[in-house]
Parts: structure tokens; sequence; C-alpha cells
């Protein structure tokens, strides 16, 4: 009976567990809706986005709700990431953002701070997921920040949603200097 009780109250640790797996790929998800924000002559424009491109380089992914809090989260990963001044011919951080999980009447803000950050930043890669697509798909936490590291055959080296702690941010920049 205990044995039960104890299965039963780990049953939604499982449910919430990240689907994706260190050493594999990421599961395919394709963005349609919006999706990846290019800036031609200036101007904003949206093309459907699809995990698979995701080859060639060491990519760190910041998979995020449209919340300044989900931002914060993992802003001393980010943070390290520009300190190192990496080649863009080896290395890309793609921002994703979960706009259908921001603060009730922020979203706008959200998607108009997306567009800024594509102009501000053109070396980075800015995809808007305006249906939650990818936080379901992974299986990442709402109200959630997820870091996930990968080679440059599209591996999985390193997964975490939520905070990295000081030792896992050093982790992930020596996954990624050894790997470019």
């Amino acid at each position: 009976m205990r044995a039960l009780l104890l299965i039963m109250a780990m049953l939604p640790l499982f449910a919430n567990a990240l689907a994706i797996t260190t050493g594999a790929k990421l599961p395919t998800i394709q963005v349609n809706s919006s999706g990846f924000i290019t800036v031609v002559n200036d101007e904003i424009q949206y093309q459907a986005w699809d995990s698979n491109s995701l080859n060639g380089k060491v990519y760190l992914i910041q998979a995020m709700a449209g919340r300044t809090s989900a931002k914060e989260i993992n802003a001393p990963m980010i943070e390290a990431v520009k300190q190192a001044k990496l080649s863009s011919d080896q290395y890309q951080t793609v921002t994703i953002v979960n706009t259908s999980d921001a603060v009730f009447g922020t979203s706008g803000f959200v998607k108009s701070k997306l567009k800024n950050n594509a102009k501000d930043f053109p070396n980075a890669a800015f995809i808007q997921d305006d249906k939650g697509q990818v936080t379901k798909k992974w299986k990442l936490a709402k109200k959630s920040n997820a870091i996930i590291l990968l080679d440059k055959q599209g591996n999985v080296l390193f997964a975490k949603d939520g905070a990295l702690n000081a030792q896992e941010i050093e982790e992930v920049m020596s996954l990624i200097k050894s790997n470019i």
C-alpha cells in the first residue's frame, strides 16, 4: 500500500519531465504560426521554423515564457555567452518565446520586444511561438525558461528547464567551447 502511494505521489514528477534526452536529437517541432523572425531591409518578416534546421553550428536554445520573470531566470547564462564573444560562424543563440504564456494584456509588448531584439542582435535567432507548440512538444514548464545546448550534429549536450546555477553555467560554457 505504501509503495502504491509513493508511486501515485511521484506520477506528477514524471509527467513534468522534459521530453529532451541528453545525447539524442531534439524532438522535432515546426512553428508555422509567426515563427522565425527575420529582418529584411529593416522590415520584420516571419518564416516557418523547424527544429531540424539546428545543425552545422553549436546552438544554445533558450525556450521561455513571454514574461519578464522568465527572461530573468537564465539571464546569467545569456550574459556569460555575451561575454565569451563566440564566433557566429560556429555558434548561435536561439531564443524561442512562447507568447501564449505572457502576462494577460502584455503579449503585444512581448512581440514588439522580440522584433526589436531581432534587429539589435542579428547573429541570434528569435522564434515567436504564438501557440506554445514548443512548450507542449518538449514538455517545458509554464512561466519558465529552459536552456538546451546542441552540438553541430544537432545532438543534445545539455538540457535543463529552470534556473541554471553557477556550476551549470560553467558546464554549459565549457561544452560550448569544446564543441565549436
